[in-house]
């Protein structure tokens, strides 16, 4: 994969701080139609249920796009709700969030389905994007092997953000990191898919990441 050209976006992201969640005033630049924004991309990855969706709905300005759909007795067989009893709906195509970084600097987050009957989307939403948050439950652990695959096979910089669930035991970023075999240089963050703050760190751990693994 190509990331050249990436290094100015992220450079220029690491700064950033988050984004207002009102919407947003049209800033004088937006109407200036000979300077185009810069924008740059992120995947959100990671198994069935483990809060993708929920994590681009904490941090978008905008009022996200999201495919969910009502959950039947038709995916009984190959969705399992075990941690997950009160799920009701599931995400069938992607989720869409926006953030403006600065005033002609925007982000735009795309979240993956989780269940394999999707995994042929994955190729066209990473096209273009500077590396990938990959999403994991302490609880089933074995649910982002696919994506730490994909990321790896492909070479796509990514980091592993562990959603922490209430109830559910805490563990140390390095304790994770030990069981998914994750390579060391990789980052393993301790985050809340609800927690803007913490959503915010895992984006900026990933930007780092991509910088420092993108060819100058």
């Amino acid at each position: 994969m190509d990331f050249a050209g990436s290094e100015p976006v992220v450079e220029r992201a690491r700064s950033a701080n988050g984004a207002s969640q009102s919407s947003p005033e049209i800033q004088n630049w937006q109407q200036d139609l000979s300077r185009a924004p810069i924008s740059t991309k992120i995947v959100v990855a990671g198994g069935f249920g483990v809060g993708k969706t929920t994590l681009v709905a904490s941090v978008s300005e905008i009022e996200p796009l999201t495919t969910e759909a009502l959950m039947t007795q038709a995916s009984e067989a190959t969705d399992d709700l075990a941690s997950t009893p009160e799920k009701t709906t599931t995400t069938v195509a992607m989720d869409f969030g926006r953030i403006t970084l600065e005033d002609d600097l925007v982000l735009f987050l795309f979240g993956t389905p989780g269940q394999q009957r999707f995994w042929f989307m994955w190729d066209d939403l990473v096209r273009g994007a500077i590396g990938a948050v990959v999403m994991a439950d302490t609880r089933r652990l074995e649910d982002c092997f696919p994506a730490l695959d994909y990321f790896e096979s492909c070479g796509f910089p990514y980091v592993v953000a562990v959603n922490h669930f209430e109830g559910t035991a805490a563990y140390a970023a390095e304790d994770v990191r030990e069981a998914l075999s994750v390579p060391e240089q990789v980052p393993v963050v301790i985050m809340d898919a609800r927690d803007r703050a913490t959503v915010v760190k895992s984006l900026l751990a990933l930007v780092g990441h991509a910088l420092d693994v993108t060819p100058a």
